[in-house]
């Protein structure tokens, strides 16, 4: 007799041993979260760079934000030094001496505390000349003359470089909020990774119970409920995300306001609207099961096709937290579409659903 090779097919299971199979299915559900988390914790702070990116880019759109040359949170380091006394986790050494003396007595370089300003050099020759008109004759007019590159190097200058970048970056408002941030996004990070195998492992133990016809769908939704949610979320973040922002700082800016932007709100807002774009892309899922075990039919969908574009303008408009059309059309296009594919999924699936195939079983 050659056995099946469907993972569902041991279905004769006592109570006690549908608990015992939960327990193993939850356990190793949890320790594959966990070893994920881990990972998620070790590149934390690559993940809070990619939630930074969108805001940080349409602040340097609206010429709020300078770029800079931040470096992020080494967690591996950092741990190691709480046990081993490593390096500070930026690798700079504090300064032990009176740097201004030392400025003064360096070489002009580009760096820092070197600003270029660009000036006339007939300009530079009358500021001379008007300095000192004997030793600096006045100058010639210059036809078409080029600019020339001053550079003027001072301490001052790094500290106002690095105020003006620190007035224009996202912050935080007290000192455990970053580390609370970083935890919050290596968590949900490692948590949208590891939803595979927490839903297979999941699926494991519930498909024990199901008729051989409701398995076929466990494997068919799953995958493309997957696929479904990762491509909303990616669309929200790469697509909507850049639109939104572009309308909310570009309405500060006519109103005359300076737009601060706390970090961690932030991160709520960048992880919370991807998920809703996720969930609603879920639809034709929704309508094929719903097809399937013979709650609605597709003559029921192309019927409602008007009352069901209604709503979906009204869920575009709640879910979206800006009041702009093109915000507003970004969930709205996509989810017409969405349901058009959920219409074109159940006239080409079979017409008996799962419930009557219970009965007739």
């Amino acid at each position: 007799m050659v056995r099946s090779k469907d993972l569902f097919d041991d279905t004769t299971m006592s109570f006690g041993e549908h608990l015992e199979a939960l327990r193993v299915h939850l356990w190793k559900a949890i320790l594959g979260l966990v070893l994920v988390v881990i990972v998620t914790l070790y590149f934390g702070d690559r993940l809070v760079a990619v939630i930074r990116a969108p805001i940080e880019q349409a602040l340097h759109r609206h010429g709020v934000a300078a770029e800079d040359s931040v470096g992020g949170f080494d967690f591996w380091n950092t741990v190691s030094s709480w046990f081993g006394g490593g390096k500070p986790a930026d690798g700079e050494v504090p300064p032990t001496g009176d740097e201004s003396q030392a400025d003064d007595a360096a070489p002009v370089e580009v760096d820092e505390k070197t600003i270029i300003v660009k000036i006339w050099p007939s300009d530079l020759a009358r500021a001379l000349h008007a300095h000192d008109p004997t030793t600096y004759p006045r100058p010639a007019r210059i036809a078409d003359e080029p600019l020339i590159s001053l550079p003027i190097s001072a301490p001052e200058f790094r500290e106002f470089r690095k105020t003006t970048l620190d007035m224009h970056r996202p912050v935080t408002l007290n000192v455990q909020e970053a580390f609370m941030m970083y935890m919050k996004v290596a968590l949900v990070a490692g948590l949208i990774f590891a939803s595979p195998w927490v839903f297979y492992q999941m699926w494991l133990f519930v498909a024990a119970g199901l008729y051989p016809h409701e398995r076929r769908y466990v494997y068919i939704y799953m995958p493309v409920s997957i696929v479904l949610f990762l491509g909303g979320a990616a669309f929200c973040f790469y697509v909507a995300l850049p639109v939104m922002l572009d309308f909310l700082l570009g309405f500060n800016r006519m109103l005359g306001l300076t737009a601060q932007i706390h970090m961690s709100e932030w991160v709520s807002f960048a992880i919370t609207l991807p998920l809703m774009f996720g969930l609603s892309f879920q639809l034709p899922v929704v309508m094929l099961f719903l097809e399937r075990i013979s709650m609605v039919s597709v003559a029921t969908y192309r019927a409602n096709r008007k009352l069901a574009i209604l709503v979906i303008a009204i869920l575009a408009m709640v879910l979206t937290p800006t009041a702009d059309p093109g915000s507003m059309m970004l969930m709205f296009l996509p989810l017409v579409g969405l349901y058009e594919l959920g219409i074109l999924l159940c006239s080409r699936a079979a017409a008996k659903g799962p419930f009557n195939e219970r009965q007739t079983a």
